[in-house]
């Protein structure tokens, strides 16, 4: 489990979404569920990500930011010589809610369905 302790401690201050894109951002690929999230590729592609808060709610335990991520995702052929797949990076979109516990900053990332 991950712990977003600056963005607890920014909550409810005008610096709450600045620094909850920062500290998010500084998770890295493999803290979120971008695979899982692919709908036009197969894999995730490249290191960097960009997270746009949609909303950020409180609870009497918890702190629930609903984000919006843009990455970027490959459709994989079978790296035969002869494969004529190219290999486009595609623009991936998922949403993913970050629960934070009030008391430990500890935070729980699940992926979110996007109808």
């Amino acid at each position: 489990m991950y712990k977003l302790s600056r963005s607890l401690v920014a909550w409810n201050t005008p610096k709450f979404r600045e620094v909850f894109k920062q500290e998010a951002g500084q998770l890295g690929m493999a803290a979120l569920p971008l695979q899982q999230g692919l709908s036009r590729s197969s894999h995730v592609s490249g290191d960097s990500y960009e997270l746009v808060v949609l909303s950020a709610t409180e609870e009497p335990l918890r702190i629930l930011v609903k984000t919006g991520i843009f990455y970027q995702g490959i459709i994989a052929g079978c790296s035969c010589a002869d494969d004529p797949t190219p290999i486009d990076e595609q623009t991936e979109y998922c949403e993913v809610l970050f629960e934070i516990d009030k008391k430990t900053a500890e935070t729980k990332i699940t992926l979110l369905d996007v109808d």
